[in-house]
């Protein structure tokens, strides 16, 4: 699963990104990937494990709703 967020094209502002990545993981657990940053540019990545995918699902909806609250707009969203 996959979210792809940007803020809004602004004249003032750099366009900002922000992906979110739920990946399977060897040993039968959840990576969440957090990337944010500057579009075109290096982002930060941060990466957490859980073990069960319905708590990373969550963690997921949950970051994704804070950076909706914060003006992001999604523009690609993929798997379930």
């Amino acid at each position: 699963m996959r979210i792809y967020m940007q803020t809004p094209a602004a004249p003032d502002a750099p366009v900002r990104f922000y992906q979110l990545q739920l990946q399977p993981d060897l040993l039968g657990g959840w990576n969440l990937i957090r990337e944010s940053g500057l579009q075109g540019q290096r982002g930060s990545a941060r990466k957490e494990f859980y073990e069960i995918r319905e708590d990373a699902e969550a963690a997921l909806t949950k970051f994704r709703d804070r950076q909706l609250k914060r003006g992001y707009l999604v523009v690609f969203r993929e798997g379930a």
